[in-house]
């Protein structure tokens, strides 16, 4: 154990330690997992050694108020450590104060009741509509052959078209065609969704798949690299920035943008939040809720260029 770990006590460093085997046996918590978890809770616990002018047991959990908790949040915040990052940090202390609360009896009320400082989520850069047809139809066009031009256009005729990760996307196989109405998707966590595949999309595979030199095989990957291998996602992350830049367009345009793009025009046009947070495979309708306040942005965009008092 290091950094904050040097000022705790035998006692605190046992107890941080049998929580974090815990979390490993029970939890399977990875180790990149746990080392965020000992520094940010030794960090906290050597901070109330530092605070109170001398070395604390576990049970001075107990004594912990609200006011040391924003006395400790305001010391992380003046070491630079932005919203985002605080809020992770509570989040192992509580885990480890809730742990040893319910072991050793003791009321941490005050460690519960602390909040870390709100957040601004970084919101999507979407493409616009004409953007995106403008990439999907510049972006065959970056490869020296037909074929891997027709490939790099199903992908990103994938993500806008289905909103699939770029990694959902590269994932298929050759079992998956010829494209069905609904493209069965095992996402993140692996969980499945079905996506509607529009005719332009099958027929962007199709394209590909009859000029490819490498006949479609069950057990691999749809779309193949030049010499057969799987294509990376660098290679699409590259043939982006190619079109990009000959189209002019911001260096946020990028794969995963084309998926933003994806969700804010269906939320544009009408389309049902619910419904598209079953698209684009969110366990929660909150990472969804991102897009209202993309294309709300987007229409104060819109209002402040148009609107006669805006011009003066």
């Amino acid at each position: 154990m290091t950094g904050g770990g040097l000022h705790l006590s035998a006692g605190q460093r046992d107890a941080l330690q049998t929580w974090l085997d815990q979390l490993s046996a029970l939890n399977d918590a990875s180790a990149h997992t746990l080392d965020g978890y000992t520094r940010d809770v030794a960090g906290f616990l050597g901070f109330l050694t530092h605070h109170h002018g001398g070395a604390q047991g576990t049970g001075a959990l107990a004594n912990v108020t609200l006011s040391d908790m924003r006395a400790w949040m305001a010391s992380e915040r003046a070491r630079g450590i932005g919203g985002r990052s605080l809020a992770r940090q509570l989040s192992a202390v509580k885990g480890f104060a809730r742990w040893l609360a319910e072991r050793d009896g003791m009321d941490i009320s005050a460690i519960l009741a602390a909040r870390a400082p709100k957040h601004m989520r970084n919101l999507p850069r979407p493409l616009s509509e004409s953007a995106a047809r403008d990439m999907l139809s510049s972006v065959g066009t970056q490869t020296a052959q037909d074929w891997t031009g027709l490939r790099d256009t199903a992908v990103l005729t994938l993500l806008y078209g289905c909103g699939l990760r770029i990694s959902e996307a590269l994932s298929l196989t050759g079992s998956d065609v010829p494209l069905r109405d609904l493209l069965r998707i095992v996402g993140k966590g692996g969980k499945e969704r079905l996506v509607p595949v529009l005719p332009v999309a099958r027929a962007a595979v199709a394209e590909y798949v009859a000029a490819c030199p490498y006949a479609p095989s069950s057990d691999a990957p749809l779309f193949r690299a030049t010499r057969g291998g799987a294509l990376s996602r660098r290679h699409i992350a590259r043939v982006m920035e190619s079109a990009r830049m000959q189209l002019g367009l911001p260096a946020t345009a990028t794969p995963h943008a084309l998926r933003h793009s994806f969700a804010t025009h269906l939320l544009a046009a009408g389309g049902d939040l619910r419904a598209i947070q079953e698209l684009l495979g969110h366990a929660s309708l909150q990472s969804t809720q991102v897009y209202t306040a993309v294309d709300s942005s987007r229409l104060m965009e819109i209002y402040d260029a148009a609107h006669p008092r805006a011009q003066g």
